[in-house]
């Protein structure tokens, strides 16, 4: 069973973000870069799949700048077998991203798609189901179990009252919750290992893909900082000023 782990190269998660002067988004020239967390668990669940005899090939993708091939090194570190780079400057949205996954998916036919449920930059949660949708794939979200079987995919995932078992037929798409795994720690033999391992690289129009933005961001701009808090002497103090000022209750 052949796997592809779609991975994203997002600012780290430990770099308080800024906005540009000019408020056309955040800025991050000379900000340490990373794997998005939620993809290092698509990954690290990849691999126990594959450990355990299930999966026979893991192949890391990422779409975007050049310097994208550095998170798939990563994920080649973990221990992707291969790793394919869609390369473009362009900003992708959502969408776009989904019809190049659905593209990858035609070309190299596999049996399971794992995403992270949602990358830390923009939170749109989307790419999972938008490819699932395109590709006319059976789909489980904020998955917090896989197993695999007989053709199937059972899997456990987080609903708000609690949690729900579905059974997909492959080929399937899951998105991954932070219960699902705990990624593994990369060791230098095998960030040595991944310099030698295959990164293929294409362009959007070389798999027939139209990548321009849909959407227009107008301003971004930081939330207000909050107030300090304050100190009160007594319960009928607190009580007064949340009644009176607060106007809560």
């Amino acid at each position: 069973m052949k796997i592809l782990v779609p991975v994203k190269r997002v600012v780290d998660y430990n770099v308080k973000v800024r906005v540009k002067s000019d408020q056309t988004g955040v800025d991050i020239a000379n900000v340490k870069m990373s794997m998005n967390p939620f993809d290092e668990i698509a990954i690290e669940e990849a691999m126990r799949l594959k450990e355990a005899g299930v999966a026979t090939e893991v192949i890391a993708v990422s779409c975007g700048v050049t310097q994208c091939q550095e998170t798939l090194r990563t994920a080649m570190a973990i221990g992707a077998d291969r790793a394919i780079l869609v390369e473009t400057d362009v900003e992708l949205q959502p969408l776009a991203v989904a019809k190049l996954l659905k593209a990858l998916f035609d070309k190299e036919q596999p049996q399971l798609m794992i995403l992270g449920k949602q990358a830390i930059d923009d939170d749109c949660n989307q790419t999972g189901q938008m490819l699932a949708a395109l590709a006319g794939l059976s789909q489980a979200t904020f998955a917090s179990k896989v197993v695999i079987a007989d053709g199937h995919a059972t899997v456990t995932r987080e609903v708000d009252g609690g949690s729900e078992t579905l059974s997909l037929t492959l080929p399937a798409v899951v998105t991954t919750d932070l219960r699902l795994n705990e990624p593994r720690y990369v060791t230098l033999p095998n960030i040595m290992k991944a310099k030698k391992k295959q990164l293929d690289v294409y362009k959007p129009a070389d798999l027939g893909v139209d990548v321009a933005p849909r959407v227009k961001t107008l301003k971004v701009s930081e939330p207000p900082a909050r107030r300090a808090g304050i100190l009160v002497p007594d319960v009928a103090t607190l009580v007064a000023k949340l009644r009176n000022e607060a106007k809560v209750i």
